[in-house]
């Protein structure tokens, strides 16, 4: 489970199900993890650890009222992802594949267009018309210079010859630290 309140997510008696399995897992108890990420939940399901050990690792779900739990204008993660992206004169950049969190700010990664991958930041500057409902953002194509170079593509030059200094730091190897200076004074 993927959430911004694991307070509330995880509360006693709250009902969670395996992704995609229909069968409750009610919550007896839930604490976070004291040296990590993630929460250790106790379900009235699971009566023992082999039980338990079948659920490590596997996403929960929870049926959630959107009303109360989102702002207007927000969706869940989910909803955004296969939403078609396009720039303001209609064209097809892709699609969202994936969302990440950077800081305070969602960021969707975008794949499959003309462009390539490309991130798009989820903020007004960027994002002209938001409707995950209808699989549709909009985004202003030059604020994100999709034209540009690419920052992951390596630019190859040649690179300069180094040279071994003939001192060494340690006071070792001749030159001026063997000749009895203190080592790192280099004035």
């Amino acid at each position: 489970m993927l959430t911004d309140q694991p307070e509330a997510r995880f509360a006693a008696g709250r009902v969670l199900h395996l992704e995609g399995d229909a069968r409750p897992l009610t919550i007896v108890s839930a604490q976070p993890v004291e040296d990590g990420p993630g929460w250790r939940v106790h379900f009235r399901e699971t009566p023992d650890r082999a039980a338990a050990e079948r659920l490590r690792e596997a996403y929960l779900e929870i049926e959630v009222d959107r009303s109360a739990d989102l702002a207007d204008g927000a969706a869940y993660w989910h909803e955004v992802v296969g939403s078609t992206v396009k720039d303001t004169r209609g064209a097809v950049l892709g699609k969202v594949v994936d969302v990440y969190r950077a800081g305070e700010t969602e960021v969707y990664v975008v794949r499959g267009g003309p462009a390539g991958e490309f991130d798009v930041p989820a903020i007004r500057d960027v994002i002209t018309t938001f409707a995950p409902e209808r699989g549709e953002l909009v985004v202003d194509e030059s604020v994100l210079d999709l034209a540009g170079q690419a920052v992951d593509v390596p630019v190859l030059k040649a690179r300069p010859v180094r040279r071994r200094p003939r001192w060494s730091r340690h006071g070792k190897g001749g030159g001026a630290a063997a000749g009895g200076e203190a080592a790192g004074d280099f004035t």
